[in-house]
């Protein structure tokens, strides 16, 4: 069965972030992920790694004001200088954690600017950013998401996705495939799951409706699980969902998905 990396940013919320990596080792993941690291310095979240035994497989690109409601800034004409910036902060800390890729949030569509400029903006961040993770030997992943959820954010399907990674023309650039946002958007995964698998580089999930754990909602994750390993995945499936009552509770699920056991 796939292996699975606990998102910090939205497990053990009941304690404090740098508390979580503990409960997440403590509950059985070797694996861990988060949005940002931004507010902590890399020192702080390396020793953190280092003391539970735990690897870090992703976290974001710096995204803009999130707590104003900002979610990313790479289609924002406007945010070019920045966005560079956040590029080279990101591979900073990638670095220091031992990351080996990083994905980024295109953003809400700004308002006010046409969608030509909006979509060039985009790929040509995509393209510095790819270059500049290449150089660096990271992986850059850009991840659809739905827009029930965050209303106007620019790539919200997964064909979208692919068709300007195919204008960026990086070969380290990849799709993040969330199963909860494709679920709300387009339905149809294990057979996207097949037939891009080669250009998918990272897995998240989450049930739907709600967004928590699986076994709580529509998808057939015992089916989609035993379909990643007919296929031959053999990267991380981050577990980025609000779980329905603790996220110990809600864990469960991972002894029917063939995971170890929490404890």
């Amino acid at each position: 069965m796939p292996r699975f990396a606990a998102n910090l940013t939205l497990l053990f919320t009941e304690v404090p972030f740098l508390e979580r990596f503990e409960r997440a080792a403590s509950a059985g993941f070797t694996a861990v992920e988060f949005l940002f690291p931004y507010a902590w310095s890399a020192e702080v979240i390396k020793a953190q790694l280092d003391q539970h035994g735990l690897t870090l497989v992703l976290h974001n690109l710096p995204a803009g004001e999130w707590d104003a409601g900002e979610r990313g800034i790479a289609c924002h004409p406007d945010r070019v200088q920045e966005f560079c910036a956040g590029v080279r902060q990101g591979i900073r800390y990638a670095k220091a954690l031992g990351v080996s890729q990083l994905n980024c949030l295109a953003g809400k569509a700004p308002a006010g600017v046409a969608d030509a400029l909006a979509h060039q903006t985009l790929v040509q961040n995509l393209r510095f950013a790819a270059a500049e993770l290449k150089n660096a030997g990271l992986k850059l992943l850009v991840e659809p998401i739905n827009t029930y959820d965050i209303p106007g954010f620019y790539i919200s399907r997964t064909a979208q996705a692919l068709a300007i990674l195919d204008e960026v023309g990086a070969d380290n650039a990849f799709v993040q495939y969330d199963v909860y946002h494709a679920q709300r958007m387009e339905g149809e995964l294990a057979a996207t799951l097949q037939q891009h698998l080669a250009r998918i580089g990272h897995i998240q999930l989450a049930d739907n409706p709600g967004r928590h754990e699986p076994g709580t909602g529509e998808i057939n994750y015992r089916y989609l699980f035993a379909r990643l390993d007919e296929l031959g995945y053999t990267g991380w499936v981050g577990c980025e969902y609000k779980p329905l009552t603790t996220t110990l509770t809600g864990l469960g699920w991972l002894a029917w998905a063939g995971a170890k056991q929490p404890a």
